[in-house]
């Protein structure tokens, strides 16, 4: 009998607290990892969000930085960190998804070190190059690829990421070689597409799309199911003539497993009105971005299901990091 009332004082207390945590929630400056380099899509999405969820929480938002090993080195941070709501992670499709399946030492497992909050957009993945690349389309790059092998070097976010991913499909299904060099993050790619030290690569629109615009770099095709609003003029790789070329890439944000549920209802009542909040949607929208907000149910499902899709990907790409 003993026992039992013990059991249940325990409950009751360990309710009480959770609740009153969570009432306190926030108490000091939230922090949001992202891991990949400033400048890049991740990085713009987050900035972009920042101040309007300051405003809803009431406690500064701090954007850290934390580039390298295509996501790993901030992942495993936030799915270390204290399960209490201060540390969020700003993950994209690579980070969650297809590392699980191209690396076979991964220092965190997403279904089980992450309690998923929410997406907050989609984007479009488009291959780019230089303009003084000749290649005016996909399969005039291709045709140069086959022509000099090796000599065509293209740029990506990091090894095994969606980027080098897109590449290598591309390469397996053209039967090319393009020379792969991996980045910590897309703007530092994109910054020697435009310097013209890298031919070019596949890259997320927010962080490209300006460049595209003013002539510094060229729009080659669209790595997605249907061309793009932002630049219609640009076919898709299948519409090129490259079926297999296709994915589309995800921003979301992620908390260490086990937050209590009060704190996650908490932020993911922020976030998902910080994200239709009509200055912070249209601002996403102009980086070439679609917001997108779904229950931690909901996201759950969705890793499950892209986890399993990604791993057929990278199977039948014959893609291996490490």
């Amino acid at each position: 009998m003993m026992q039992l009332i013990r059991f249940i004082v325990a409950a009751l207390l360990a309710t009480w607290t959770a609740g009153a945590l969570a009432q306190a929630f926030p108490s000091k400056p939230i922090r949001i990892v992202v891991p990949f380099s400033a400048g890049g899509p991740s990085d713009l999405t987050m900035r972009s969000m920042a101040p309007r969820m300051t405003e809803l929480l009431g406690q500064s938002i701090v954007v850290d930085n934390r580039a390298g090993a295509t996501g790993i080195i901030g992942a495993e941070m936030v799915a270390k960190s204290p399960p209490d709501g201060y540390t969020l992670l700003m993950a994209t499709a690579s980070v969650v998804a297809i590392n699980m399946v191209t690396y076979s030492k991964l220092p965190y497992d997403t279904l089980r070190d992450f309690q998923p909050l929410t997406p907050v957009m989609t984007t479009t993945t488009i291959l780019v190059v230089h303009p003084s690349m000749p290649a005016k389309n996909l399969k005039e790059l291709v045709a140069l690829a086959k022509a000099r092998p090796g000599q065509i070097s293209m740029g990506s976010a990091g090894n095994g990421g969606t980027l080098h991913l897109a590449l290598e499909m591309l390469t397996k299904q053209a039967a090319v070689n393009m020379t792969h060099v991996p980045y910590k993050g897309a703007a530092p790619a994109v910054v020697d597409v435009i310097a013209g030290q890298l031919s070019g690569m596949f890259v997320d629109l927010p962080v490209v799309s300006p460049y595209i615009k003013a002539g510094r770099a060229r729009a080659l095709a669209v790595a997605s199911p249907k061309r793009s609003v932002y630049f219609p003029e640009v076919p898709t790789t299948k519409e090129a003539g490259y079926p297999n070329v296709e994915l589309q890439n995800y921003y979301a944000l992620l908390l260490p497993a086990k937050t209590p549920r009060e704190i996650v209802g908490k932020l993911h009542d922020a976030v998902v009105k910080t994200v239709n909040t009509p200055g912070v949607r249209e601002k996403l929208i102009s980086f070439g971005a679609d917001p997108l907000t779904m229950t931690p149910d909901e996201f759950t499902r969705f890793l499950r299901a892209d986890i399993e899709m990604w791993g057929k990907a990278v199977k039948a790409a014959g893609v291996k990091v490490d």
